[in-house]
């Protein structure tokens, strides 16, 4: 997974993504977790700009000490808070800004234990009842295949040595033919 903030670099150009990419139709695409699952990364700007898969540097930083650090488009970016849907870094907020962003987040994270907590334990409870049928079908399930591939299984083996013996009953004496010939390529056995 790649660390927020990744880009390409191609023919002096750098490229990446921003909040109002993910409102086009190729953006929406990126939003989807079964096409692209980290939005800060090189995959996802490779999606959106196909034309540059396989070409150009990935590069990416995660040190936010300096600005110098990143490409000047991309800390014009950040600064306007157009990479905010793209990823989250705290080390770009001075201390008033982390403040208010702990402000915030308490509350959104207690919300979120408040909605999927009792969304767990449903989930729990279904899973739970689903997995006891499944047991109880499987069960069933296996002793009618028993039931069925025992008879099978016997009938195979009684036309397969029967099968068997008439291919011994033929090749045997060919073999023996053959032998007799003295059609064989080991030399010493002459």
């Amino acid at each position: 997974m790649c660390q927020f903030n990744s880009w390409k670099e191609y023919n002096g150009k750098v490229y990446f993504l921003t909040n109002e990419d993910l409102d086009t139709k190729e953006g929406k695409k990126l939003l989807n977790p079964d096409v692209v699952a980290d939005l800060c990364g090189h995959g996802a700007v490779e999606s959106y700009y196909p034309e540059l898969k396989g070409k150009g540097l990935n590069r990416e930083c995660s040190d936010f000490s300096s600005p110098g650090n990143f490409p000047k488009e991309i800390v014009k970016a950040i600064k306007q808070g157009k990479l905010s849907r793209i990823g989250i870094c705290l080390d770009v907020l001075n201390k008033e800004g982390r403040a208010e962003y702990k402000k915030i987040k308490q509350p959104a994270w207690a919300e979120y234990n408040k909605i999927e907590q009792p969304a767990w334990a449903e989930y729990n409870k279904i899973e739970q009842s689903a997995w006891a049928e499944y047991k109880k079908i499987k069960q069933s399930a296996w002793a009618e295949y028993e039931k069925i591939e025992q008879p099978a299984w016997a009938e195979y083996n009684k036309i397969e040595q029967s099968a068997l013996a008439e291919y011994n009953k033929i090749i045997q004496p060919a073999f023996s033919r053959i032998i007799r010939q003295k059609r064989y390529r080991m030399l010493k056995w002459k």
